[in-house]
This record gives C-alpha cells, sequence and structure tokens, in this order.
C-alpha cells in the first residue's frame, strides 16, 4: 500500500491588516459587533498576487521537507481568486518554485478546496501516478469585497498555506475523506456577475458577494457534521480517538456548533479565525501550520478536518500525522515589503464600493 505522507508544512501571512476598530471608520459596524457575531478581530490583506502568496507558502513547504522545486511532480493550487484564469495560477507557482516539468493545475472548489486538492494529490501518489506534489491554497479574498456591504464585507481575509505529500509505505497522511456538493442552493454564496456569465461591457470585476449568512450557517453545521462522521466510519475511529479538529475558519459561531456536534473538548480544537478572518481555502492550511508550530500537533496526531464553501461544496479529511514536527530546513523565502497600512491598500476598493 502506497502512502501521501506529509513531510513539509508552510504558510505565507501578508503583513497588512484591519481590525475591527479599523474597518468600523469605512463599514457600519463596531468591534463588539463583529465579533460577538463571527469570533473575527482582525483580518490581513495581501499588496501582492495569489501567485506570490502561494509561492512564498510552498517554498517554506519545501524547505522544511528538504526538498526542492525539482523534487516535485506535481504543484496543485486551490484557490477562487486566482492570479489569472488563463494560463493558471499553479503554473506560475510551479516556475517561482523551480519545479520544472512538473504538473501545475488550479482547483477551485472555494472553502473546501485545500481537502479537495488533497485528496486529488494523494490518489495520484497512491496511483503511482507520481511521487511528490505541493499541495498549496492560497486566497485573496478582499479583492472580492463590496465594502457597501456589511455582513460580507467585515468576514474575509488573505493568506496562503501550503503542504509537501511525498509517497511512503508509512501508514500516515490522508487515511479518510468524503467530499461532496449540494447544488441546490448554491446561490446562497456565491459571486454572480464574475466569469464569462458576466457582462464585458459592464465593468471589469465583481460588484456583489451573495452571502444568506442564516441558511449557510444550517447548512456548513450539518454538512460538515456529517461528513466528518462518514470519515469516521471510513476509518473505523470513534471521536475519542481524535487528536486535534481543525475546522474550516468561517465563523466561530459554526466553529463551536460543529465542536458541540461532534463533543469535542477546547483544547483539542483548533482556532484562529479571531487574527485572519475568513481566508476560504487557505483557512485549514494556515491552521494546520500553525497548529504544528504551537504544538497541538504531536507525532502520530489523528487529526479531523471538514470545510463547506460555496457551490455548496463540503468535505472532511482524517489525516494521520508522521513521527517529524520540526523543519528539516527553513527558508528564508518572505514578501517584499509593504509600505502601506491596511486600510489604505483597500481605499480604492472602498471608494469604488461606494460610489456604486
Amino acid at each position: 500500500m502506497v502512502y501521501a505522507k506529509i513531510t513539509g508544512w508552510g504558510k505565507c501571512i501578508p503583513p497588512a491588516s484591519i481590525s475591527n476598530d479599523e474597518i468600523s471608520t469605512i463599514v457600519d459596524t463596531n468591534d463588539e459587533w463583529i465579533n460577538t457575531r463571527t469570533g473575527i478581530r482582525s483580518r490581513r490583506v495581501s499588496h501582492v498576487s495569489t501567485a506570490e502568496l502561494a509561492t512564498v507558502a510552498s517554498q517554506h513547504a519545501l524547505a522544511c521537507a528538504g526538498l526542492e522545486g525539482k523534487d516535485i511532480d506535481l504543484v496543485l493550487l486551490a484557490t477562487c481568486t486566482p492570479s489569472t484564469m488563463v494560463a493558471n495560477t499553479a503554473s506560475l507557482v510551479q516556475k517561482n518554485i523551480g519545479a520544472v516539468g512538473a504538473a501545475a493545475c488550479d482547483t477551485n472548489a472555494a472553502c473546501s478546496g485545500f481537502l479537495y486538492a488533497l485528496q486529488n494529490a494523494t490518489a495520484q501518489i497512491q496511483a503511482g501516478m507520481i511521487k511528490r506534489a505541493v499541495v498549496v491554497a492560497a486566497e485573496r479574498m478582499i479583492w472580492y469585497v463590496n465594502w457597501a456591504k456589511r455582513d460580507s464585507a467585515v468576514l474575509f481575509g488573505d493568506g496562503a498555506g501550503a503542504v509537501v505529500l511525498e509517497a511512503s509505505d508509512e501508514p500516515t497522511g490522508l487515511l479518510g475523506t468524503k467530499t461532496g456538493c449540494d447544488s441546490t442552493d448554491r446561490s446562497i454564496l456565491h459571486i454572480p456577475n464574475y466569469g464569462t456569465d458576466m457582462d464585458r461591457c459592464a465593468g471589469t470585476g465583481p460588484s456583489a458577494l451573495s452571502f444568506e449568512g442564516r441558511e449557510i450557517f444550517k447548512r456548513a453545521v450539518k454538512g460538515m457534521s456529517d461528513a466528518c462522521d462518514d470519515v469516521l466510519s471510513q476509518a473505523q475511529l470513534s471521536l475519542n480517538d481524535i487528536d486535534v479538529l481543525i475546522p474550516h475558519q468561517a465563523n466561530l459561531r459554526i466553529i463551536q456548533a460543529i465542536q458541540n456536534r461532534l463533543e469535542i473538548a477546547d483544547d483539542k480544537v483548533m482556532v484562529n479565525i479571531d487574527k485572519y478572518g475568513n481566508t476560504s481555502a487557505a483557512t485549514i492550511a494556515i491552521a494546520l501550520c500553525e497548529a504544528v508550530e504551537n504544538g497541538m500537533i504531536k507525532p502520530h496526531a489523528n487529526i479531523m478536518s471538514a470545510a463547506f464553501g460555496a457551490g455548496l461544496t463540503w468535505a472532511a479529511s482524517y489525516l494521520k500525522w508522521g513521527e517529524r514536527t520540526t523543519p528539516i530546513t527553513k527558508s528564508d523565502a518572505r514578501l517584499p515589503d509593504c509600505n502601506k497600512t491596511g486600510l489604505e491598500l483597500v481605499a480604492p476598493a472602498v471608494a469604488a464600493s461606494k460610489a456604486q
């Protein structure tokens, strides 16, 4: 049996941020309103492209694994905010990390994207098609924000996380997974005027993000919880066997509802939504990295992850961690300096949203 072991992990967090107090200067809201409803206190704003975020995260993951780009057979990028649609953004990441000749592909399952991509790359390794892959999730969600819409404007942030997978005979990595999509209600979370359905003469970017919070909440809790139950059954595990739960960081209330439904203790649940907001596909990838860094993930840990996103896609995964929880080497890769504050970076978009 061939397994896809996680041997490297890395993240990229943009330096500029916007706190709740700062966002209240451009949106009709306040810290208490945002924090009590979402658990978010701040979010990061990228001054660079999605490809650059993905590149830095991938470089850190490669160094952690003790590998170079030339060792990689596949670069799989999970994103709903690609730098370019054609050519795909993964091809630029492949070029940037020196993965010469490696397959490169973008995948879009919105907030479920990282788990979808992890399943895809793992299957290719298990089938013997490839030996090593970089799976990276990167998002610039702030680019989509309509600052005239309070309910969605406060939710999102930018960032990236990545893992390296390597073929192994050790039973680690993704050992159980379930993905799916409930497309009957896809209209409750979508951007209706972007892509080839948009009027080419109407503008160059999205002007609306449709977001029905209550309906999303109900479907997210049920979809993610049911998927977790399915994966536990696949893996023949009980909830007591789970050491760490890493849920999609969309809303603290959703995380707590899933935690309560699965009866998992507070100290087993990874939460960082307060620092970053909802970074869509990147949330689980970033949280996974931070869970290793802060000692929450220990050797041979059993990890459960679940996500729910536009589409309405959903996914759950059971990961078995290996022995190593420290990097083999470290990369000095970093984003270029940013000479603007978070508010300064979004100022043009704020003006455009309010002018519509």
